[in-house]
């Protein structure tokens, strides 16, 4: 295979797939989802929930299917959908769009990186900044643009950038600035101060700013805040989100990019070759969940929250230290003092010593930096509440 020529070759390196040999192998999330299937142990590392989400949204999906909803969508995204973003960004966020002009429907979020990163980059001379860890999509699609990944660190404990880095990454060859709040791998969210300055750096540079926003109702301590709100942001923001994690609907791939018209024409250039269109039945099920009561929103963050302690008791209890995640999926625990000085085969023996499976951060950090974080292991709490007492157990068990 490594024979054939083209893009593949820097998109799988910079998603770290590619071997010495020149062949690649499978994501880390693949490689230990098969694993915990091979011992039966409780996979607590790809970041997908266990149970479905609210019935009204199923419903609703079901409906569509039986209404004739079936055949290919506008390419903007049905209309229905369209107004339910717009609806939501104001109810949550005081941010006024134009559905017709400045929303796009995508195939989930992953899509809408993809087209947004194509559409903005030219290259090798432009650079896109990330904060390190990083999802691996970032890197790949990045890889696959022919631009420069510019890597800011985020260190344990707190996973905040250093605000010194970041005013060095970014520069004049700065055409993004990306950012995922709350983060994944991490589980942060970002400070005021330093939404602040990524903002007046997109200005001082004249980047745009794309924000990766898929865990916003899933925050513990305070209301999400989108860096589209700021001042001076919202002309050079495009906001990701979708409905996977919001509503427990991942294999649906409903996400939707939103922000200035000319910004969102140009991303939407790229994505009608990408997809084209995607899911109509699960467009207008998406736009329902959109308008629950905020019963449903507070709902679901608090569940998660209590999961996440519950993992954690689960972690200290093995003697690894976390980081007490402000928002998303997953919790991230320092598996040095178990001895662990490769966080990578640490994993791979975690399911045959404790029936627990994890993801070590390795996997989401550039080559040059994967030993600042070598200890270090990604959990997910976005499981059955049963599941994760069980797992707490077995970790609690668990002996080195």
């Amino acid at each position: 295979m490594h024979e054939i020529p083209g893009a593949w070759r820097r998109t799988a390196a910079g998603a770290g797939l590619l071997g010495v040999d020149g062949d690649t192998r499978p994501t880390i999330f693949a490689e230990m989802s098969a694993l915990a299937a091979q011992t039966g142990a409780l996979n607590l590392g790809q970041g997908f929930p266990d149970e479905d989400g609210p019935a009204e949204v199923l419903e609703a999906a079901r409906q569509a299917i039986s209404a004739g909803v079936n055949q290919y969508p506008p390419g903007r995204g049905l209309p229905v959908l369209l107004d339910a973003i717009a609806v939501h960004q104001r109810r949550f966020y005081g941010i006024e769009l134009d559905p017709a002009r400045e929303v796009l429907v995508t195939a989930g979020a992953t899509e809408a990186l993809a087209a947004a990163l194509l559409a903005l980059t030219d290259g090798p001379d432009d650079e896109v900044v990330v904060f390190e860890p990083f999802y691996d999509a970032y890197a790949a699609v990045i890889a696959l643009s022919g631009a420069r990944l510019v890597p800011v660190p985020l260190r344990w404990p707190d996973f905040q950038p250093d605000l010194d880095d970041l005013r060095a990454a970014v520069t004049d060859r700065t055409r993004v600035i990306l950012v995922n709040d709350p983060h994944n791998p991490t589980g942060a969210v970002f400070t005021e101060e330093t939404r602040a300055e990524i903002v007046r750096l997109a200005e001082q540079h004249g980047a745009v700013i794309v924000t990766d926003e898929v865990y916003e109702h899933l925050v513990f301590d305070a209301p999400h805040v989108p860096i589209a709100t700021l001042p001076g942001a919202a002309e050079r923001t495009l906001t990701i989100s979708s409905g996977g994690k919001t509503f427990s609907t991942t294999g649906w791939k409903i996400g939707w990019i939103t922000g200035p018209s000319a910004l969102v024409e140009a991303v939407l250039v790229v994505k009608q070759f990408l997809t084209y269109v995607n899911g109509a039945p699960f467009q207008p099920a998406i736009a329902v969940g959109l308008g629950l009561p905020d019963s449903f929103f507070h709902r679901i963050a608090t569940t998660l929250r209590d999961k996440r302690d519950l993992l954690i008791a689960g972690l200290t209890g093995a003697g690894m230290p976390v980081s007490v995640a402000g928002g998303s999926y997953f919790t991230v625990a320092d598996a040095a003092p178990l001895g662990a000085e490769d966080a990578a085969a640490f994993c791979r023996e975690l399911p045959h010593r404790a029936g627990v499976v994890g993801i070590p951060l390795t996997a989401f950090t550039t080559a040059g930096r994967r030993s600042e974080y070598a200890g270090l292991v990604r959990f997910a709490a976005c499981k059955r509440t049963e599941v994760l007492e069980e797992a707490a157990r077995r970790l609690a068990g668990y002996s080195a």
